[in-house]
């Protein structure tokens, strides 16, 4: 009886034998998967797990990987972790970045780059930091600013003409597709605040409305704040502006007001976050600020 029950048993036996060794190699998997996740989210601040915890990405997956949830789980509160997953922020003593365009200006016009018009502001800018000089200019506003912004071919992004005269065709239609990522959504991710000032030349005309869709306005392009108009021109005294995707009047009862001092003021003022501690990581900002183009007579 015995011999015919270990007949039995022993196919059992090595069945459980092998589910023990493949158990063991997933655990080990898992345990190398875990050790490179917490290896590529660097702790900033706070310890990773606790509320106010802050960590900082490689940048080479966006959006990054979700940490695993590290909480310990009992029948009692007492007796268990929590665990909150990290807000990711830029790494310590990452940069400001301020992306400016001038719409329909070429490197003629600003003494910045030779040309004949002073601009000492953007002279000092410019000392400051770095002097490109083979941009892609597509001789039109909404193209090029498409292809600033997400640094690709505008056709590639579906601008080879102005919002106003968009065809049926691939590379025509003024969609930023979701597969093509703008310079706001790639610092979001990071970690960094985003806002977009000014002129906003490339949500389609379709979308021209209060009610949405909002996935081809500024915040839905990565940018999480947008102060500034929509389209190619607007008054400079009284302007049709937006705060986000709201209608607003910021001239009403202002004879003196101008449309670029609004602008730059708003750009100053817009903090998105409380002033951190110095020994946290500051959140940086990415303005862009575009007031009107230069081809565009003031509005009376």
């Amino acid at each position: 009886m015995s011999d015919v029950f270990g007949q039995m048993i022993r196919p059992v036996k090595a069945t459980l034998q092998q589910m023990w060794c493949h158990l063991r190699k997933t655990i080990g998997s898992l345990e190398a998967i875990l050790e490179l996740l917490h290896g590529k989210f660097r702790t900033s601040g706070n310890a990773i797990g606790s509320p106010d915890g802050t960590s900082t990405i490689p940048g080479d997956v966006l959006p990054a990987p979700d940490l695993p949830f590290s909480a310990v789980i009992n029948l009692s509160a007492k007796q268990s972790k929590p665990w909150w997953s990290p807000r990711v922020v830029p790494p310590r003593g990452a940069p400001n970045v301020l992306l400016i365009m001038t719409d329909d200006a070429g490197y003629g016009v600003p003494s910045t780059f030779g040309g004949v018009i002073p601009t000492p502001a953007l002279d000092r800018i410019a000392k400051m930091g770095l002097r490109y000089t083979q941009f892609h200019s597509t001789a039109l506003c909404s193209p090029s600013r498409a292809a600033l912004i997400t640094g690709r071919n505008h056709h590639s992004v579906g601008f080879g003409t102005n919002i106003e005269v968009p065809t049926g065709y691939p590379g025509y239609n003024t969609i930023i597709g979701p597969q093509n990522a703008t310079i706001g959504e790639i610092l979001k991710d990071n970690g960094y605040a985003t806002s977009w000032f000014g002129k906003d030349h490339n949500t389609p005309s379709s979308q021209y409305s209060a009610a949405g869709p909002f996935d081809q306005w500024p915040v839905g392009l990565g940018f999480e704040y947008f102060y500034g108009f929509i389209g190619g021109e607007t008054s400079q005294w009284q302007p049709c502006l937006f705060r986000n995707q709201t209608q607003i009047f910021p001239w009403v009862g202002k004879p003196n007001y101008n449309l670029n001092t609004d602008l730059a003021d708003e750009a100053l003022r817009w903090s998105p976050h409380p002033i951190p501690p110095p020994d946290e990581q500051t959140v940086s900002i990415l303005p862009r600020w575009c007031p009107d183009s230069v081809r565009t007579p003031p509005a009376l």
